[in-house]
């Protein structure tokens, strides 16, 4: 079982002494599991803030999850209607994320289904909760556009400046939420004491867990 300071000091070091403990409850993994995932979505100093995410054309980007839905078992991620990852999930919506917390020692792999939501109430809160220096990002070129020269792809009058409300509402259709439905989940502790790893498979609402070897 943990200890209460492990399960409220995320960024525990390697040579901590509660780092050479074994963990031995999959509930109690499954809920360090989504406590990571919390605070990766609310703390930007978070190491897994910003995982990599993979879409089922075999590519892979860093994004920053900006929700997780504990109950749901969701993730949220901001993307640009335009770029290629858009017409990936569209086409094919299995994907995985992968998150690492280096100081902890545990790698979170997931899996599920995505989906892409341009125009619904969920999209509509998540770019009136974006500052405007954050919607700017969508009134210049889309991903991927080819340039002569370096170029952020931006207007120009907006290269490090932030634009008024209504400068970045053109922006608006190229932006899109990223929802993620976990369906796996595959937690690995590296320790030197010997390795731990356990895995979850969604079945409705409830998860079932093992442990696998490492």
């Amino acid at each position: 079982m943990f200890r209460d300071h492990f399960l409220n000091d995320l960024t525990i070091h390697a040579d901590a002494p509660m780092a050479r403990r074994m963990f031995d409850d999959l509930d109690e993994v499954r809920s360090d599991l989504a406590r990571r995932l919390t605070r990766a979505a609310k703390d930007r100093r978070s190491p897994m803030h910003v995982p990599a995410v993979v879409t089922s054309d075999v590519d892979a980007r860093t994004m920053v999850l900006r929700a997780f839905d504990p109950k749901a078992w969701t993730l949220r991620f901001h993307t640009d209607t335009r770029a290629p990852k858009v017409d990936a999930v569209k086409a094919d919506p299995r994907m995985a994320v992968l998150f690492y917390d280096k100081s902890a020692k545990i790698q979170i792999r997931v899996r599920g289904t995505g989906e892409v939501l341009e125009q619904d109430a969920l999209t509509d809160t998540a770019w009136s909760n974006s500052t405007n220096f954050a919607r700017r990002c969508y009134l210049g070129d889309g991903p991927g556009a080819v340039s002569d020269a370096p170029t952020s792809g931006l207007p120009e009058r907006f290269e490090g400046v932030e634009p008024t409300d209504d400068e970045v509402a053109p922006g608006r259709p190229n932006f899109a939420v990223l929802r993620i439905t976990l369906e796996e989940l595959d937690w690995f502790y590296l320790a030197h004491t010997g390795h731990v790893r356990a895995q979850f498979e969604r079945s409705g609402d409830q998860w079932e867990g093992r442990w696998v070897s490492p």
